[in-house]
């Protein structure tokens, strides 16, 4: 199967091979430009995520017209064309779960779920009733690195627990718990988020031909998906024999908070380009200001470094001491604020949510860095709830307070920084600011059709706004000139 996977790899202009350190990486054996798709693959398996009070179709991931499976009760479909199209691996789910009890149902994780599916698939491979190819077998999940010797215990005790509960719900003599457990722990490290065209997460989903990809905190490439089709596409020029990369991780943030996030959900630390700044004085500035604090000085844009002493912090430009005590005073504030709010939102208290999350912003201004992510990321909650609300206004106000952040944060090509351009031409369009609408679409358009693919639905959709901004705008212009 391996010269398989290298033949096909190979019609595609890919090879893959074993580099010390860094396991099976993925090059190019051909020149990409920007925006070409250089690989694809649906998932070997995959699931809808379970969120209260909003299913999914088992196959397709829609949200519409959704039938329950009669015999299971517990798989969803939004028709009989997926129904069918599932009916192969769900026949044999189907039985499994109709035997469960009701206290098991509820124990029933999409990750269960997910490694009940991958044991079904190899099954049905292996008696044929399912085909197989080089790109779509279980020799593929085999090759995956698990880490296992790397889990604590605790998290081994938790695989071990899982990998019982899917052997109750099988009832299968061939199949060892420890293989269960050992491929949870490929999948915390190989499974892929699968998310739509504007990165919301809808499901989870194992690909293990884009596993081989490695990670870079900056990237020459990026994973979308079309459906639950994993899609690969260049962001910037990949030269025949470059490995090709995307990011496994959130790149807002410090290299210290990425270093760690990587290091303990996937146990490498990365050498990046991004990361070989660690420890440099335009590193420890980045990091001060995305996640330290700001200067006592309201006038004042520098950012801060602890004292000597450790009883406070200095500003770099004015040379202010901020007082540990006098920051400690503003955190205890937001902790109580941050779980009011959160507690209004989750009963569904808009109004309510959105003023103590302004309370939170206004604390965080005193607190934080202009360029902080945690005032970012309170300033998109507030945007998302006054879209929620329908107020136009005040969510294009909070977008545009966001997009300078962004550009900070994510190089160009990113396509979260063409997601918020995108947001914020929507919001200007339906505020009657055409020209500004015109001006967040035409950028989000450079980036978008680049990630998603010029002929996608998404790029072909964002076209058409743009185009009827413009068409909008020429009625402007002549309709003034009377």
């Amino acid at each position: 199967m391996e010269e398989e996977l290298k033949r096909e790899l190979g019609k595609r202009g890919l090879s893959y091979s074993n580099v010390p350190d860094k396991g099976r990486c993925l090059f190019s054996t051909r020149d990409f430009s920007p925006g070409e798709v250089i690989i694809s693959q649906e998932p070997y398996v995959s699931v809808p995520n379970k969120t209260s009070g909003n299913s999914r179709c088992d196959w397709c991931f829609s949200s519409s017209n959704l039938k329950r499976c009669s015999s299971c009760q517990v798989v969803w479909y939004c028709g009989s064309t997926c129904q069918k199209s599932d009916w192969k691996l769900h026949q044999l789910e189907c039985q499994a779960l109709s035997k469960l009890d009701k206290n098991r149902i509820k124990s029933l994780t999409p990750s269960i779920r997910l490694m009940v599916k991958l044991f079904i698939r190899k099954k049905l491979q292996r008696e044929k009733i399912i085909p197989t190819t080089s790109m779509d077998n279980y020799k593929l999940v085999e090759a995956l690195v698990s880490h296992m010797s790397e889990v604590d215990e605790k998290q081994l005790l938790l695989y071990a627990q899982m990998a019982n509960l899917v052997n109750v719900i099988l009832r299968w003599p061939d199949v060892s718990i420890k293989e269960i457990a050992e491929n949870f722990a490929k999948l915390a490290a190989n499974a892929h988020t699968i998310c739509d065209s504007e990165l919301r997460p809808l499901g989870t989903g194992l690909y293990p031909v884009i596993s081989i990809i490695n990670h870079s905190c900056l990237p020459n490439s990026v994973l979308v998906f079309e459906g639950k089709m994993a899609v690969v596409r260049a962001v910037q020029p990949v030269p025949r024999g470059s490995e090709v990369l995307i990011s496994y991780i959130e790149t807002a943030g410090s290299t210290l908070t990425r270093q760690k996030t990587l290091k303990e959900q996937y146990y490498f630390t990365c050498t990046c380009s991004r990361c070989s700044n660690l420890g440099q004085p335009n590193d420890i500035e980045e990091s001060s200001v995305l996640e330290g604090y700001r200067c006592k000085d309201a006038n004042c844009n520098g950012f801060l470094l602890c004292d000597s002493d450790n009883k406070g912090f200095i500003c770099q430009q004015c040379g202010l001491l901020r007082d540990r005590e006098d920051l400690k005073k503003i955190l205890g504030e937001l902790k109580l604020t941050t779980e009011k709010a959160s507690m209004n939102y989750s009963s569904g208290n808009r109004a309510e949510a959105s003023a103590l999350y302004k309370m939170i912003e206004k604390l965080q201004l005193k607190l934080c860095h202009p360029f902080s992510l945690n005032l970012m990321r309170t300033r998109e909650t507030i945007l998302k709830i006054s879209m929620e609300l329908q107020d136009w206004g005040e969510a294009l106000a909070y977008c545009k307070l966001t997009i300078p952040v962004y550009e900070r944060v994510y190089p160009g090509h990113h396509p979260l920084l063409g997601l918020q351009y995108y947001t914020c031409g929507k919001l200007d369009w339906l505020h009657g600011n055409t020209e500004g609408s015109i001006k967040s679409l035409t950028k989000a358009v450079k980036i978008l059709r680049n990630t998603h693919g010029e002929r996608s639905p998404f790029t072909e959709e964002l076209l058409s706004k743009l185009e009827e901004a413009h068409a909008e705008a020429s009625y402007k212009l002549s309709s003034s000139d009377y």
